[in-house]
């Protein structure tokens, strides 16, 4: 199944382009990489597939529905339910404790609170005696992954993940790795890891790179072939 489609997609800011995107699409169940130098676009990328920004030109589809059609509180529930962002900077609310973190995300989906399902979550990611912390009380690694579980508590059918490496020391950029491809395997959820870290370029083949807002190079093994732009 098709869980993203990207078509003639630009962005400006004012009178430059920051980045162009002719086509992309995504499987469920695949990991993909975005890789590209800081500035090269990445992160405005990201966002315009998150439903975060609305792109200039083209359009993006989700599950088949194209984002530019959803406006508000309706974009906001579909964004909650099908989209698990892991951004940069991970926005943990720290007058809230670490489960009700997540269960704040259901409740920004228009689902129902399932702690049930959280406490679930955070046993999962190895956080079950730290479910009623204040964030500010744990290490990076640890908020992490409860910004990891949020991203994945309603079960989005695409995780998109900016620069989760970027911090980390080699032995936690290869943990963090294998959480992530773990947990959206787990979901059979599509995965983007958007990245300049040239250590993730060998665990996964599928990527997609950047240089100055344009794609230079894209690689899909089920087709074979190096594709340059």
């Amino acid at each position: 199944m098709t869980v993203l489609e990207v078509n003639a997609l630009s962005h400006r800011y004012g009178n430059a382009t920051v980045v162009e995107m002719p086509a992309w699409s995504v499987e469920a169940g695949e990991p993909w990489l975005l890789l590209g130098a800081s500035g090269s676009g990445k992160t405005t990328l990201l966002h315009c597939l998150a439903g975060i920004l609305v792109p200039t030109q083209g359009s993006v589809k989700v599950g088949g529905t194209e984002l530019g059609s959803l406006h508000g509180s309706a974009l906001d529930r579909f964004r909650g339910r099908h989209i698990g962002l892991l951004p940069q900077r991970l926005h943990l609310i720290d007058c809230l404790s670490v489960i009700d973190n997540l269960l704040l995300a259901q409740y920004a989906a228009g689902l129902p609170r399932d702690a049930a399902a959280a406490r679930g979550a955070l046993e999962t990611l190895g956080l079950a005696g730290r479910a009623h912390e204040r964030p500010h009380r744990l290490s990076f690694g640890q908020q992490q992954r409860v910004a990891l579980a949020r991203a994945l508590i309603n079960r989005p059918t695409l995780v998109l993940a900016d620069e989760p490496t970027s911090n980390l020391d080699d032995a936690n950029c290869s943990a963090a790795l294998d959480l992530l491809l773990d947990q959206a395997s787990r979901s059979g959820a599509a995965l983007v890891i958007a990245t300049h870290d040239q250590r993730v370029k060998g665990r996964i083949e599928r990527r997609v790179e950047l240089a100055g807002g344009k794609v230079v190079s894209d690689m899909d093994p089920a087709a074979g072939q190096m594709v340059l732009a």
